[in-house]
């Protein structure tokens, strides 16, 4: 799966899970004795399970994500050897869930994320003291500013930041980009407040720090037994952390801090293709926001991050009069022409 497919760790994870509960319910039996009447079993066992946090049963989303695993492992296994004779690759299909679940266990729904104006504010109201507490504040600033994933901005070094020319390189070499990817993103044209916060936190780094560029852009807390034999924060390490974790729970705690839900970082990318729909004007300033996320088709922009939020939705019907204007129809002409040319492989 990883390989081979290109899967992450957490698919692979997720994978080996659902095999393990699927041997567990089957005491372990071998492979080669499956039967499609064990499928039947483990669904109908899946369904009475409830979750060990809500208490609910397993959601759709969860039985369909579990039971695909297991019928993709059982397809592989099947063209084995030493199993082709005793497994049909037909007997996977036994681990299907039926339309009316699948349909609901796929349906896009909207993601809450956060306003412009909520980021703001959550940043504007984050203390500064202290040098974690400002790297705190640029963390949240410069997700905004990039759109990067949590692992990759937990993987940044100093060297990938060019504040000059208001871009960062993910180097896959040594950022942990999704599939590995190498590309340059410009700081998206958020507010200028937030440029200012990371200028200042990467001269603070390199000038009052004496920070390297090899040295993390986001260094971890530095931990130390005060007096009182208690664990206290003592600055800024040297070295990055090993997990985007860390940086999940400063967002949680500056959005709780700031009266708000918790939204976490990847949440900053649906706002930031929020945005666009309001500042691109021509595919190809679309085109070149989709590219700044790490896109490398727009339809991979539109599909998975450009659902029009529910409130928009309406104020856009809302202005509907039934009147084209000459404006509207030429942006449309020039829409369905770089759709033609991205079907077409152009």
């Amino acid at each position: 799966m990883k390989s081979a497919k290109r899967q992450s760790e957490s698919t692979v994870d997720g994978a080996a899970e659902a095999i393990y509960r699927f041997e567990a319910v089957n005491r372990f039996r071998d492979f080669k004795a499956f039967h499609i009447e064990q499928a039947l079993a483990f669904k109908n066992h899946l369904a009475e399970q409830r979750g060990a946090t809500s208490g609910q049963p397993l959601s759709k989303s969860t039985l369909y994500a579990m039971l695909t695993h297991l019928k993709r492992f059982f397809q592989w296994l099947a063209a084995e050897p030493g199993y082709r004779s005793l497994l049909k690759y037909t007997d996977a299909e036994y681990f299907n869930i039926t339309e009316k679940e699948a349909r609901v266990a796929t349906a896009r729904r909207e993601r809450p994320h956060p306003s412009i104006a909520q980021v703001l504010h959550t940043i504007k109201v984050m203390p500064t003291s202290t040098i974690v507490e400002r790297r705190d504040r640029a963390l949240i600033a410069f997700t905004l500013l990039t759109g990067a994933r949590d692992s990759a901005i937990a993987s940044f070094k100093i060297k990938h930041t060019d504040v000059r020319n208001r871009r960062v390189f993910q180097d896959a070499r040594e950022v942990n980009t999704k599939f590995s990817k190498s590309f340059p993103t410009y700081f998206f044209p958020v507010d200028p407040t937030l440029d200012t916060i990371v200028v200042d936190w990467v001269a603070e780094l390199c000038e009052r720090l004496l920070y390297g560029p090899d040295d993390p852009l986001f260094p971890s807390t530095k931990v130390h037994l005060n007096k009182e034999g208690q664990f206290a924060t003592e600055g800024l390490s040297r070295e990055p952390w090993k997990t985007a974790a860390p940086i999940r729970v400063t967002f949680r705690k500056a959005f709780t801090a700031a009266g708000l839900p918790y939204f976490n970082p990847h949440a900053f990318r649906h706002t930031l293709v929020e945005l666009a729909q309001t500042r691109c004007r021509t595919p190809e300033q679309f085109k070149a926001w989709s590219q700044n996320l790490g896109h490398e088709g727009v339809l991979t922009t539109f599909v998975s991050y450009g659902a029009v939020s529910t409130q928009r939705q309406g104020e856009l019907i809302a202005a509907l009069d039934g009147r084209p204007s000459a404006q509207s129809a030429e942006g449309l002409d020039e829409v369905i022409a770089v759709l033609t040319r991205v079907r077409a492989g152009l």
